[in-house]
């Protein structure tokens, strides 16, 4: 836990806000920081099942069962990442947690992906030590996305959602629907036809 004074206290509130702030009104979090450990981490033989998991559950906020995630992977914080059952991350997964990413159970995630909870003012003027502005990403049970795709600052996926690769995901994505493009948009509904998909013929 951070020892907290009235200002940080108000920098918090304006955070969950969505409101800017700046580095330097930001600088107490950083003792939240886990960059050492996803250093060590990336290091890690892939055998090493124990010693990853250990080090994941240093440095994540939360970690549920049988998770996998491959390295190398990158965080902001690390610990404000939250992370459900049976969960997929391949390589060059990189979250940018300023705020919470809280991702459900059975979700898959694909190379080179990036969740980023932060963007930063249109005017330059406001850009002054890296003044930015923070929104938590919610992604419901079951979702795959799909090899380079960015999610953006306030998204929620819905349960069963398919992502197509090289989306940008900049407003939320309803449950079991296939969602592609730049900016990503619905394309169509998932329904009982995609479970013959890909099938071997009976």
């Amino acid at each position: 836990m951070i020892d907290m004074g009235d200002d940080e206290r108000a920098v918090l509130e304006r955070i969950g806000q969505g409101l800017l702030y700046t580095e330097s009104e930001a600088s107490f979090q950083a003792p939240l920081r886990r960059a050492d450990l996803i250093f060590e981490y990336n290091r890690t033989r892939p055998g090493d099942a124990a010693g990853r998991r250990a080090l994941l559950e240093r440095i994540l906020g939360s970690v549920g069962a049988r998770t996998v995630l491959n390295s190398p992977f990158h965080a902001g914080f690390g610990s404000n990442v939250h992370i459900g059952d049976d969960f997929f991350g391949n390589v060059n997964l990189t979250f940018v947690d300023d705020v919470e990413i809280r991702i459900g159970n059975g979700v898959m995630i694909a190379p080179s992906v990036t969740l980023t909870t932060t963007g930063h003012p249109i005017h330059p003027d406001l850009r002054e030590d890296f003044r930015r502005f923070s929104e938590p990403i919610v992604i419901e049970d079951k979702v795959w996305i799909g090899s380079n795709v960015v999610v953006l600052p306030g998204v929620r996926i819905g349960y069963g959602a398919v992502i197509g690769a090289g989306s940008v995901v900049s407003r939320d994505i309803p449950p079991m629907t296939v969602a592609v493009g730049v900016p990503c948009r619905v394309v169509r509904p998932i329904s009982a036809d995609d479970l013959k998909n890909r099938l071997a013929p009976s």
